[in-house]
């Protein structure tokens, strides 16, 4: 019994390649340009960061699938070292190589993706990973409001100062550092700052997937939507106000674009009834992705209702994205209130815009300490 233990435990132990960073930009001749990084855990899963646009998350064979793609092993080499650290035959896996690379390349060409894919891999579950930092930083820029907005919608009064653009500059690359691939500038309205196509462009020059969560009101001007998409913008959350026309308008100007775009819909007393003519207005609008939260708690039926109805029309519900600030239940989207989503705490954290960092957005009193002060260790470990 001791000779076939140990014979199993020699046929099924699989040392992973080692952890770190690898990364590759090229222009093939004839090639859309291309850059990819590729995180390698410790457990020797991976995520594999695509034109700073899309994230894959990676279980250990597909990593070392994407380690050969960056490092350009020949496909045959690439084969024989799979073959033996798996115990797969060679033949079976030069194909999964080759299929790898394929994906891979439709992935490189293909616009207007969503930020957080698989493409069909089979992956590692990014909130049940063991991760050594979030996949997302959510970044509260400030918490102004536009005029008019009701002032309890954002917890203005939590912070007595927001950091300049210097520390949001070094907050990205301190997160970029620790191994967070993926950024989202959020309020408060994060338009109403400046220096948000500055910020943007800063997340893009690390190789960070950046997106924005916003009314969307300023982005109907043409001239400002194509400054952020020309300084790094990756996709967009857009908080449709379903009753404003100008809403609409703004999001019809957006959706032609090439930025992948979730709607956010606050169901409400007033909108409830409407719902399915919200959807399917959205869905004539070509939109693919959206996600909801309930102003009361009373209106989980209607929540419920809205999910069912997003799934007749094909458009997919994200769970996990941050919603804007409401009266009753700023967090849970289709839980009970004051639950929290699964992930929140280590597959994404919350910066408010004084730098402290909550395990999630409307969890004030678990502050994890501040991004600027602390060590990043503390910071994920506390």
């Amino acid at each position: 019994m001791k000779i076939i233990n140990r014979l199993a435990e020699r046929f099924t132990k699989v040392t992973p390649l080692p952890e770190g960073l690898h990364h590759i930009q090229a222009a093939p001749q004839g090639e859309k340009p291309f850059r990819i990084h590729l995180r390698l855990r410790k457990d020797g899963s991976g995520v594999m960061i695509v034109n700073a646009a899309t994230v894959l998350n990676l279980n250990p064979t597909a990593a070392e699938y994407a380690y050969h793609f960056i490092k350009g092993t020949d496909p045959e080499e690439a084969a024989k070292q799979i073959s033996a650290r798996y115990r797969v035959s060679k033949g079976m896996a030069l194909e999964d190589y080759r299929d790898f690379t394929e994906r891979i390349r439709t992935l490189i060409s293909t616009p207007d993706l969503d930020p957080v894919s698989f493409l069909d891999f089979e992956r590692v579950p990014p909130h049940s990973a063991d991760l050594t930092a979030p996949l997302r930083l959510d970044c509260a820029l400030t918490y102004k409001l536009p005029a008019g907005t009701k002032t309890d919608y954002a917890p203005a009064k939590r912070v007595k100062r927001e950091l300049t653009t210097g520390e949001w500059q070094a907050i990205l690359d301190k997160a970029w550092q620790a191994g967070i691939p993926h950024v989202t500038f959020t309020g408060g309205e994060p338009t109403l700052r400046k220096d948000l196509p500055e910020l943007i462009a800063h997340a893009e020059k690390n190789g960070q997937v950046c997106g924005l969560l916003t009314d969307g009101l300023k982005l109907a001007d043409k001239k400002y939507l194509d400054t952020l998409l020309q300084t790094g913008l990756d996709h967009l959350l857009f908080l449709l106000q379903p009753e404003n026309k100008k809403s609409w308008d703004a999001l019809e100007v957006i959706m032609p674009e090439d930025i992948f775009v979730t709607v956010h819909i606050t169901i409400n007393k007033k909108n409830a009834k409407k719902l399915d003519a919200i959807l399917e207005r959205l869905a004539g609008l070509e939109v693919k992705s959206i996600s909801a939260s309930a102003s009361d708690p009373s209106l989980k039926n209607e929540l419920q209702s809205l999910a069912n109805k997003a799934a007749n029309l094909n458009l997919t519900l994200a769970f996990d994205l941050p919603v804007p600030y409401s009266e009753q239940n700023p967090v849970a989207l289709e839980t009970e209130e004051d639950n929290v989503p699964p992930g929140a705490g280590r597959a994404w954290l919350y910066v408010e815009p004084d730098g402290d960092v909550l395990p999630a957005q409307g969890m004030a009193d678990q502050v994890l300490g501040n991004f600027l002060k602390d060590e990043w260790e503390k910071i994920f470990r506390a």
